[in-house]
Order: structure tokens, then C-alpha cells, then sequence
């Protein structure tokens, strides 16, 4: 589940401030009884069980339209191969993070940019 940031404090019958994001993510998790990813400066990976996991790889230059597509799909193919959902969606996060951080552009970044060094940072 990948809520967007603005729509998970709802989702958890909480209030909208940034504040609560590590709340947020766990209370979401914990009622919708599934792994719950949560964009943002640090990228949160909760559990329904209650473990939280902080993935501090992600640059600014993210908070872009497409790029949360592009981390599902990593997801995605992560789970596919067989990884547990918090694993998948954690190292999908540091993936991600840093297929954005190779880049040589980080201003005007678009999410098929991510397409170039994905494969590089899978490496990684």
C-alpha cells in the first residue's frame, strides 16, 4: 500500500501535519493490516505488526509526478522474486533513492530519467 503522504493521516483517522508521518505510516499499516509505504524526505516502510523502517536514499529531486509509479514498480518486481513485502518495499526505497542520486541532472528530474540508472543502482 502506498499511500500518499497527504492521505495517510486520513486514512488513519488522524490529523494532515507532517508531524505524525511515523504515526501515520503505522496506524495505517496496523488498520488495513498490510506493509504501508509512505513517500517523503525520509521514506517510511510500516508493518501491521508495528515495525517501522526509516530509508533516509531518497534526494528531493523525487517529489516529482511519476516517481512513486516508478518505486511500485520496483516494489513490484522485488515481490515477484520472492522478498517479504517490508524487505521489498525497504530496499525498493534505497533503490530508488538511488537511482536518482546517479543521475547527473537532479533539477527537472522526470521519472523516466530513473530508467537510466536503475540498473546501476540495483547493482549497487
Amino acid at each position: 500500500m502506498r499511500p500518499r503522504s497527504r492521505s495517510a493521516p486520513a486514512s488513519a483517522g488522524r490529523r494532515r501535519d507532517g508531524a505524525h508521518r511515523l504515526e501515520a505510516a503505522r496506524t495505517t499499516a496496523e488498520r488495513f493490516a498490510a506493509v504501508v509505504l509512505l513517500k517523503g524526505a525520509d521514506t517510511l516502510v510500516a508493518a501491521p505488526h508495528g515495525t517501522v523502517v526509516v530509508c533516509d536514499a531518497g534526494p528531493p529531486s523525487l517529489a516529482t509526478a511519476g516517481t512513486g509509479d516508478v518505486l511500485t514498480g520496483v516494489v513490484a518486481s522485488f515481490l515477484s522474486k520472492g522478498l517479504d513485502a517490508v524487505t521489498a518495499a525497504s530496499a525498493a526505497a534505497i533503490a530508488h533513492g538511488e537511482a536518482a542520486r546517479l543521475l547527473p541532472h537532479q533539477a527537472g528530474l522526470v521519472a523516466s530519467d530513473l530508467l537510466e540508472t536503475l540498473p546501476a543502482a540495483l547493482e549497487a
